[in-house]
């Protein structure tokens, strides 16, 4: 992980050293990102316009899903996140983003593969794409999996405010409280848990 950091950091920095101006990290990392997950690092299928559009879209259904501590502006029709969660340090609503996003691109490639699913039989010689969208299904199936099971890992450890849900109920057999009242004495001299 710490490697895939470092790595996305110094092509960053190598990517806005040559294309200064209107570029924003946001705009490198996260497609970066976005393309290694979907299988296109070769740019071969889709474009970077095309891309920060989804990921703009993906970030718009990210807010709509869970509470941040940065109140994100997310512009679909600029095509803009503001503030810039890859400068400000927001891994969870960055990957996050990538995933939706990511879930929403391969469902889309689904519904057109499926109607392409066709199976062709002449003489000898066959032509089978069913498989094609059976294998697509799947990759959709599990990186919405995986966008669930993270949306419901963030929202049970950071809550809608940052924190744990539950942090603030302290009772006298709460793990939290057992620590607090240690060093605290009942009236009679008996340790108080």
């Amino acid at each position: 992980m710490m490697a895939a950091r470092l790595g996305l950091r110094w092509v960053h920095l190598k990517f806005t050293k040559t294309y200064r101006g209107n570029i924003m990290p946001w705009q490198m990392d996260m497609i970066l990102m976005l393309r290694s997950i979907i299988g296109d690092l070769d740019n071969t299928k889709y474009t970077d316009e095309r891309l920060k559009q989804l990921l703009t879209v993906g970030a718009y259904n990210v807010l709509n899903d869970a509470d941040f501590s940065t109140s994100y502006t997310v512009n679909v029709g600029q095509v803009s996140i503001s503030p810039d969660p890859v400068t400000g340090g927001d891994f969870d609503f960055t990957i996050l983003t990538v995933y939706k996003t990511a879930c929403i691109l391969v469902g889309s490639e689904v519904k057109t593969e499926s109607a392409n699913a066709i199976s062709i039989k002449d003489g000898p010689s066959a032509i089978d794409l069913r498989g094609v969208s059976g294998s697509l299904s799947n990759l959709y199936k599990d990186l919405c999996k995986k966008y669930d099971d993270m949306i419901e890992t963030y929202l049970y450890t950071k809550g809608s405010d940052g924190t744990p849900p539950g942090a603030a109920i302290l009772g006298p057999y709460s793990p939290a409280s057992i620590g607090l009242n240690a060093n605290t004495y009942h009236d009679r001299g008996y340790h108080f848990y």
